[in-house]
């Protein structure tokens, strides 16, 4: 582009002057400068309707020729934002994410509710346990054992002492049973105590009754960045509508461009027929030189049109791709112009609003939320943590006896468990001065954030209103140059007029015409950029006054 300008230039420091020497009244200077803007306004589009990289990742791909891309004629913005929507992949990396800050917190919440868990295991030993019961002895000395005398009945059966049973008294008289010292001695006993195969089930609870805030800090911080999450979705809602609009009016602007390069080149040729037919048949005021001056600026021009064709085709590809769609695809924007809808905006308002639904400041927010979780956190650790604890169990053995008893096979068990952290080297304390250093550090940044916000909508509503202020000025201009290049081509076909003066108004109609369709791109573009700084939101409330 720099080598075509230089070129321009130097073509138009010739034609700027007479075969002589003397100036035309139209210095090299000022004729480069003209030509070195219009240059820029043609082939400087290619710049504006570049696509970051992240919103057109096969833009840098390679482009094909474009007559092999099939063109998607007439669509409109909404449908290229909501084909945007559909398509582009950076929409479903930002709802996996949201979908992952979800689960996490869920995750964090599930320590509120008990624990409860199943065990069961079967078990085969090489054979069945046993308990060896040593072999004993122990010593029985002797003893004398009285017996006092006593009266007692005897019954004797009928048919002894008679035909009917007859009770007798027999009495008993005192004596004394003595009983020699002994020795008694006890074998080694194995005693089988279960069973080698076994089948075991529990089910045990635990529920934490009391954690000195550990959960709350963990869902605290959980929920945060599920709200960051959020809030990242949405900025890329906002990225993709910024970049689709972006480029579906800078494929606009490419139209408009390589249609005013065409007529611009139309009316140059026509003026360049209407310069060799007057320096050949006229009076002799035009001569060859203005011809030879006027054919170079007419290819120069060509070879400028050529990259506007380019720039348009490379245009309606990038939206495509942006959209979501193949890269052998372009589109064709439905809107012929770039229309001016010019907005009054109240900027201390504006930036009040724009803390409410800004996804930066949500985002900043809900780091500041994280960070105090996480002092809560910290903090859990100077506390106890209590927790209610239970089990239910089953032991299934065939064998009946030893330890496999009916007592021993099911039972259930209840208790309270405590754990108190008694000394850890300071590492608790150092925890929470660490964490809470992370919450001042967020607290400045959103002060650095707060004013940095309001700077840029700041920047953005005085470029706006810049804008705004040129499109008036920039209409009268290009009418102006369009008058004044019709009457200069009229009086030029009665010689009135030297030829620089009809090259000189064609291009600067081309160069106010491309300055004003610039002029729209920008105030569009900055109403998209802005739109994307304060939220969809906020800029919906705009749009209604």
């Amino acid at each position: 582009m720099t080598l075509l300008i230089a070129r321009g230039s130097r073509s138009v420091a010739r034609f700027c002057r007479r075969p002589g020497g003397k100036p035309l009244g139209l210095t090299p200077g000022r004729c480069g400068w003209q030509l070195a803007v219009l240059s820029l306004a043609a082939l400087g589009c290619s710049g504006i309707l570049r696509a970051d990289p992240a919103d057109v990742p096969a833009a840098a791909a390679g482009t094909p020729p474009p007559a092999a891309s099939p063109a998607v004629t007439g669509w409109t913005l909404d449908r290229c934002l909501n084909q945007a929507w559909e398509n582009n992949h950076r929409r479903p990396a930002s709802r996996f994410a949201v979908a992952a800050a979800e689960a996490q917190h869920r995750q964090a919440l599930s320590g509120y509710w008990p624990q409860i868990g199943f065990k069961g295991a079967y078990q085969r030993m090489d054979q069945a346990p046993d308990f060896i019961f040593p072999a004993s002895s122990f010593a029985v000395p002797a003893q004398n054992t009285t017996v006092p005398a006593s009266m007692a009945l005897i019954t004797v059966p009928a048919g002894v002492l008679g035909p009917t049973a007859v009770q007798l008294p027999v009495s008993i008289p005192n004596q004394t049973v003595t009983t020699a010292a002994q020795q008694l001695s006890i074998p080694l006993q194995d005693i089988k105590l279960m069973d080698r195969d076994s089948l075991v089930g529990s089910i045990d609870a635990t529920w934490l009754i009391f954690d000195g805030g550990l959960r709350h800090g963990y869902a605290e911080q959980a929920s945060a960045g599920l709200d960051a999450a959020r809030a990242a979705s949405r900025r890329t809602d906002l990225e993709i509508a910024d970049s689709v609009k972006r480029l579906y009016y800078g494929a606009v602007l490419a139209r408009q461009l390589h249609t005013l390069g065409t007529d611009t080149l139309a009316r140059m040729e026509a003026t360049l027929n209407l310069t060799e037919t007057m320096y050949k048949e006229g009076s002799g005021r035009v001569k060859k030189t203005d011809f030879l001056d006027n054919k170079v600026m007419v290819e120069s021009l060509r070879a400028m049109v050529a990259q506007l064709e380019k720039n348009e085709a490379m245009a309606q590809a990038a939206l495509a791709n942006t959209m979501g769609l193949s890269w052998r695809e372009s589109v064709v924007p439905a809107d012929q112009e770039i229309a001016y809808r010019p907005l009054a905006t109240n900027l201390d308002e504006l930036v009040g609003t724009a803390y409410q639904f800004s996804p930066d400041w949500a985002q900043l927010e809900a780091g500041l939320r994280a960070a105090e979780g996480a002092v809560s956190v910290a903090r859990s650790g100077y506390y106890p943590k209590i927790a209610l604890t239970g089990e239910v169990h089953r032991w299934w053995n065939d064998y009946d006896a030893g330890v496999a008893t009916d007592r021993n096979k099911e039972g259930w068990m209840g208790g309270v468990g405590i754990e108190f952290p008694l000394f850890n080297g300071f590492l608790t304390r150092h925890k929470v001065r660490a964490a809470q250093a992370k919450a001042g550090e967020l607290g400045e940044q959103k002060i650095l954030l707060r004013e940095g916000i309001g700077l840029q909508i700041k920047d953005l509503v005085l470029n706006l209103t810049a804008a705004q202020k040129a499109y008036q000025a920039t209409f009268d201009a290009m009418k102006a140059a369009e008058e004044n290049r019709d009457l200069n081509v009229r009086a030029y076909q009665n010689e009135l007029v030297e030829t620089e003066k009809v090259i000189r108004a064609q291009l600067m109609e081309a160069l106010m015409s491309a300055q004003h369709y610039k002029t729209c791109y920008d105030h569009v573009a900055l109403q998209s950029q802005l739109a994307t700084v304060v939220g969809a939101e906020v800029w919906k409330q705009l749009e209604g006054k």
